[in-house]
């Protein structure tokens, strides 16, 4: 029995109409994915920073504080980790096939690791940390 390591084939060849054969290189595919995933997670990154920056500067003393400094908290920690876990991915050479399976493993942390993370968000966004009260009173009397 064939074991999935040896049925992956990375470069496969098509047939274009004209009769041409064309390689499709998996690693660079992937490489681009793990860039793309990279790109969205800075911006929910500095999403998250603004959020706790507007937390922080309501102070102790509004609703949520403690709880959003905490979902804000583990999801920067979070993003972080996935931050790490893709510049891994990005680093193996997929075409390898000793490289294969810990690849595989590594995207599945970091799949697991992202639908976490848009757990917390959404809870973060349902708790809303957004500027509220005297310091949107303040932001909006000043503007720059």
């Amino acid at each position: 029995m064939e074991s999935d390591r040896e049925i992956i084939h990375l470069q496969h060849r098509h047939s274009t109409p004209g009769g041409n054969q064309r390689h499709i290189n998996l690693n660079h595919y992937a490489t681009k994915k793990s860039v793309a995933e990279s790109m969205l997670d800075v911006a929910l990154f500095m999403s998250n920073a603004m959020r706790l920056k507007s937390v922080l500067e309501q102070g102790p003393f509004s609703q949520y504080y403690t709880t959003l400094l905490t979902l804000i908290s583990a999801s920067l920690l979070l993003q972080v980790v996935i931050g790490i876990l893709l510049v891994v991915i990005a680093r193996l050479n997929l075409n390898e096939v000793e490289n294969q399976w810990r690849l595989n493993q590594l995207n599945n942390a970091a799949t697991t690791l992202v639908f976490i993370t848009v757990v917390i968000n959404i809870f973060i966004t349902a708790f809303g940390a957004h500027k509220t009260g005297s310091v949107a009173a303040r932001t909006s009397s000043n503007p720059i």
